[in-house]
């Protein structure tokens, strides 16, 4: 079953499956500045575009482009800033 995520007023849009290796969600972030939490283990893999983020416990922003990926352990909060429309998978465990 495919299910619809909308947030930040619809400024954040994903479609979630699972597949044989878990959970998923596929979306797109407009430009802007967001703060996420999880429940569980996320790696995020940047599609197209660009986030700039702020990861729980660092006190630094680091841009990850197209290609890259970065993790966020369950029970903790995130920030994202985006410039242009940015394509995300964001894988969870």
């Amino acid at each position: 079953m495919i299910s619809t995520n909308e947030y930040f007023e619809g400024n954040v849009k994903s479609l979630g499956y699972t597949s044989t290796t878990g959970k998923s969600t596929v979306g797109v972030m407009e430009a802007g500045e967001y703060e996420f939490g999880t429940s569980t283990h996320e790696t995020m893999h940047v599609v197209e575009g660009e986030m700039t983020v702020k990861l729980p416990n660092s006190s630094e922003w680091t841009t990850y482009k197209a290609g890259a990926s970065y993790e966020i352990e369950a029970n903790e909060k995130f920030q994202v800033k985006v410039s242009e429309q940015t394509a995300y998978l964001c894988q969870y465990k």
